[in-house]
């Protein structure tokens, strides 16, 4: 019963994270990076694709992005989806490959993306906090009905607060690393 509660929390966290990493993934640094391209999606005969399946997308250098649509027709598609995104990224078509320039950013727009990537860590951190918060509700539901002892509520949220704690210092490593990309030349 608290194992099995341990183990949804636990399970609740990771989710948290990868949801945050996800996230992350696609705030621009100043290097070129595929994952910038990861939320786009391309209207495709009437229908939304995912750019990423629709066309290899490689990182030719640091401030270079290439992407070769497997259909060439969808050129075009893909150019104005990559537009729409509002990534701060210029496309450039040649009629066979889109190249996009990923520019240096200004020390004013790496603090922004900085303070935006701290917010996301805070929503992050929130949520693990909110299912701690779940996790403790339903330990003193069990403890109130009688289903489990004084000493394994209180063993269970020791647990519960270590796991907690592990969850966060996972999403303060992910922001310390995204922060040193972004404020890195």
């Amino acid at each position: 019963m608290i194992k099995d509660l341990l183990e949804d929390a636990k399970r609740r966290m990771a989710k948290s994270v990868e949801t945050f990493k996800n996230e992350i993934a696609r705030i621009r640094t100043g290097r070129a990076s595929v994952a910038l391209l990861d939320g786009v999606k391309v209207d495709y005969y009437g229908t939304l694709m995912p750019l990423n399946q629709m066309a290899t997308i490689s990182v030719a250098d640091a401030h270079l992005i290439l992407v070769q649509p497997w259909d060439v027709s969808a050129i075009g598609a893909i150019e104005k989806a990559i537009q729409r995104a509002e990534l701060g990224l210029n496309p450039v078509n040649d009629g066979k490959v889109i190249r996009i320039a990923v520019p240096p950013l200004t020390e004013e727009r790496r603090k922004e993306l900085v303070k935006m990537v701290r917010k996301i860590a805070e929503e992050a951190r929130v949520a693990v906090r909110n299912i701690r918060r779940d996790v403790m509700d339903d330990l003193k539901e069990l403890k109130k009905e009688g289903e489990i002892s004084e000493d394994d509520f209180f063993r269970a949220q020791e647990q519960v607060q270590k796991i907690t704690d592990e969850f966060i210092g996972k999403i303060e490593k992910l922001l310390e690393q995204k922060e040193k990309d972004i404020m890195t030349i």
